[in-house]
């Protein structure tokens, strides 16, 4: 990358220096502070920071954070990656990011969704990473459509590359709007937010999946050049060759993170082959899917913030054998507005013994009485395995899923587990 100007420098020294503050006080991980003090120096930093550098940002409702350690993991075939690895995912983390590794040609930035235009147009990224939109934190986020409008607008000014889910109506439309495109067919398993079409707003007409389109307008699901195919456990390459995924990270939407994050890695020159042995390596995101060991239970952390994230939890749970522990918080990191718990079906459930927990336990008990599900509350995950192993001495495994804020208290519980 190209020589910072001097207050730039200096804006990206002082900002480093509070980050390492933060991190020793115990405060936090410095991402967002450090980035703050940097801007208070120089408002442009991040322009700055961006010159000279093959950047990718990664962008959605859920997966951002896997998707940018995937891709991540991946470009370091090549050398450093500058990344926000601990997911703070606005202009102050990007700073923060961008300055601790000022020597790295190579960036892949998660980016939150409202952000996006802002940090494209700072930026000038080599690439753009979309891959799904459905409703999240709705007290204080912008309605999908609207978002989708945003994204469409913004990249239709800049020549960077899109790579794009195709299987998500509002993902591809948005995608459309790029003057050059790489479409993915990552799979789409929550398709309530995505019936109408986002052009017209008629009816998408969905006969035979995952193709869509809209007798009104015409708009079609674009033509695919990579793929993913969960029954194979394989990534589909524009070749037509199939490269066994294998992950250490579970589930239908860790092949689709997976399939999106080769693609990627292919527009840097890497080989499929290649990417997918360097996306095996990983086996955990910021405590996601992490296994701990306590009382001599295994607890597996899965992380769910909405009702598109419950839906894919659901989908990697244990045999009905296995308890589960769901814990729900309402803070502002979470959204305070909790009405999306009945959007999500818990019926899958029915059979299985479930615990409920956090601020709000009150709010998801209600919804698992309206959907037949029998439930016990609990304050914390210690207490859980308590009873269970007063029941059942031979129990050895139990399924946690949380949004973010609970999430984040369990993990601590736990020593902040990577």
């Amino acid at each position: 990358m190209s020589e910072l100007p001097l207050r730039a420098q200096l804006a990206s020294v002082l900002g480093r220096s509070a980050a390492s503050l933060s991190r020793a006080t115990g405060r936090g991980d410095g991402s967002v502070i450090g980035g703050r003090v940097a801007l208070k120096v120089e408002p442009d930093l991040l322009a700055k920071l961006a010159q000279g550098r093959r950047l990718a940002l990664v962008s959605a409702t859920n997966g951002k954070t896997t998707t940018t350690k995937l891709i991540s993991q991946a470009l370091r075939e090549l050398g450093d990656v500058a990344t926000n690895e601990f997911g703070a995912n606005m202009p102050t983390g990007h700073i923060t990011a961008l300055s601790h590794n000022t020597s790295a040609v190579n960036g892949v930035l998660e980016v939150d969704e409202k952000y996006l235009p802002q940090v494209l147009r700072a930026t000038n990224p080599a690439f753009v990473v979309l891959m799904n939109l459905s409703r999240d934190q709705m007290d204080r986020a912008s309605e999908i459509n609207l978002l989708a409008k945003k994204w469409r607008t913004a990249l239709g000014e800049t020549n960077t590359h899109v790579i794009a889910n195709a299987d998500d109506p509002l993902v591809a439309w948005a995608g459309l709007g790029a003057p050059n495109a790489t479409w993915v067919s990552a799979g789409q398993r929550w398709k309530e937010d995505s019936w109408c079409c986002p052009e017209c707003g008629g009816h998408l007409k969905r006969d035979v999946d995952p193709h869509w389109e809209c007798p009104e307008c015409g708009l079609t699901r674009p033509q695919t050049t990579w793929g993913v195919e969960n029954e194979t456990d394989s990534l589909v390459c524009p070749d037509g060759q199939r490269v066994r995924l294998q992950l250490n990270l579970p589930g239908d939407a860790n092949r689709s993170n997976a399939a999106i994050a080769a693609a990627t890695a292919a527009g840097y020159g890497i080989h499929p082959v290649r990417a997918v042995e360097r996306l095996r390596e990983i086996t955990s995101v910021a405590g996601r899917y992490t296994s701990v060991v306590t009382m001599g239970v295994e607890v597996r952390l899965l992380l769910a913030k909405n009702p598109a994230g419950w839906l894919e939890s659901f989908a990697v749970l244990d045999p009905p054998r296995v308890p589960v522990i769901l814990s729900v918080n309402a803070q502002v990191p979470d959204g305070k507005d909790t009405s999306w718990l009945w959007d999500v079906d818990y019926t899958v459930l029915r059979g299985r013994r479930v615990f409920v927990m956090g601020e709000r336990r009150t709010d998801l008990a209600l919804r698992l009485e309206t959907d037949g599900v029998a439930f016990e509350t609990a304050d914390r995950v210690d207490e859980v395995l308590g009873r269970l192993k007063a029941e059942q001495p031979d129990i050895t495994k139990v399924d946690v899923i949380a949004n973010y804020t609970a999430f984040q208290q369990i993990r601590t519980a736990y020593g902040r587990v990577q």
